[in-house]
């Protein structure tokens, strides 16, 4: 059995509650979550905010972190994360933001920069990670480690 699957089992049969704000994922995070039969009693929401726009609607992300440190930031996923964190007050709440690609990289900020936000027991965790491979297999990569830390804080 996969690590996403065995963590969403555990998450079900400790109760632990679970919402996602999810950009470079859009939905993935979410949609393993869903497909686990019981997910119901533990999974409130998952929003899909990739634009700018979206995040500062949705998310309350502020259009000054924004500019000055990209949508793609440590700084964003903190704010999405804790935003989430006030809208939903699961006891987990995840986001993602970062560049899956092919396109949209640079030198400073390059195709597989991932930021994910986790708030667990009313800490904050950002991770910083730089995937390899194609859109989808950044996407995946993403949403396993996003399970893997998870099941660690669990």
């Amino acid at each position: 059995m996969s690590t996403t699957k065995n963590t969403i089992l555990k998450l079900i049969k400790k109760n632990i509650s679970i919402s996602t704000a999810e950009s470079c994922t859009g939905g993935l995070i979410a949609t393993a979550i869903t497909r686990i039969a019981g997910a119901s009693k533990i999974f409130s929401s998952g929003i899909v905010c990739y634009s700018n726009k979206a995040k500062t609607k949705y998310l309350s992300i502020s259009k000054i972190t924004l500019i000055k440190y990209g949508a793609v930031s440590s700084n964003v996923a903190s704010e999405m994360v804790n935003n989430l964190f006030l809208k939903e007050r699961t006891n987990i709440c995840i986001s993602t933001t970062g560049i899956a690609g092919p396109g949209g990289g640079n030198k400073k900020k390059p195709v597989g920069l991932v930021f994910v936000g986790i708030k667990f027991h009313d800490k904050t965790y950002v991770f910083q990670k730089n995937f390899k491979g194609s859109r989808l297999e950044i996407q995946r990569k993403t949403k396993e480690f996003v399970f893997k830390k998870i099941n660690q804080l669990i």
